[in-house]
């Protein structure tokens, strides 16, 4: 077996090793649901919102979060702007409403509109919430505090590329994948203000593209990306 054969194998099995780990990373991040709704019912101080909570659903909170920040809305916009369903929205504020979490207003002379508020229980939850993310967003920040600028880099732009990259056509974008970091961030931040939600794809579909997206790095940032998604991903935020 030649050098030039042994690299291209040892690089081939990099790749799919980065692979199934994004595959085990979007598996936890769908798994992160139910361990945000046991720490909204534990560190609640009332017992209203920690039975309210119970019957959460993360779909529920989300529609809450558009009408604390955009109240009064109305079901057209929160469905625009954060990207749910108008028959979601419909169905879920009337939940709301039924637990008294969320007020119902008819706006005069239009019988066909009405507007959102959170009440005093929707602004204690939504407190509750805003708590969460401190933490989440404390801890993430510790987390990737021990890495170098390099190494957070590296993972950066391949995620960056990995987004802005079709799976089923993936040579019609390839030279509109910018590979600044700034980029990315702005991209990033976009995405988490309108609310989008993540898409998966099946691997089946995923993985000759994946496979000639990751071709392009060299092996040394292929075991970074390795290395720093096991870490990301897979070690506990105690150590």
């Amino acid at each position: 077996m030649n050098n030039n054969t042994s690299k291209k194998q040892n690089k081939d099995r990099l790749i799919m090793e980065v692979w199934e780990t994004a595959i085990d990373m979007l598996h936890k991040l769908q798994s992160v649901d139910d361990e945000e709704k046991q720490w909204l019912i534990q560190n609640s101080q009332d017992p209203v919102v920690a039975e309210s909570m119970k019957e959460m659903t993360v779909l529920m909170l989300h529609v809450l979060e558009a009408i604390g920040r955009l109240e009064p809305v109305n079901g057209i916009t929160i469905s625009k702007q954060f990207g749910i369903s108008r028959g979601s929205v419909s169905k879920i504020t009337r939940k709301l409403a039924e637990k008294e979490i969320i007020l119902v207003e008819n706006i005069p002379d239009n019988k066909k509109e009405i507007l959102f508020r959170t009440t005093p229980l929707g602004k204690e939850i939504l407190l509750l919430h805003q708590d969460l993310h401190h933490q989440i967003d404390s801890e993430i920040n510790r987390f990737f505090q021990r890495y170098t600028e390099d190494e957070l880099g590296t993972v950066l732009n391949v995620l960056h590329d990995a987004l802005h990259t079709s799976w089923i056509n993936p040579t019609t974008n390839e030279e509109e994948i910018a590979h600044s970091p700034r980029v990315a961030q702005i991209n990033e931040k976009e995405e988490l203000d309108t609310g989008k939600a993540s898409r998966s794809y099946p691997v089946a579909e995923e993985m000759y593209e994946i496979t000639e997206m990751l071709n392009k790095l060299d092996s040394r940032n292929l075991k970074k990306a390795k290395v720093i998604l096991n870490e990301i991903f897979f070690s506990d935020y105690d150590e």
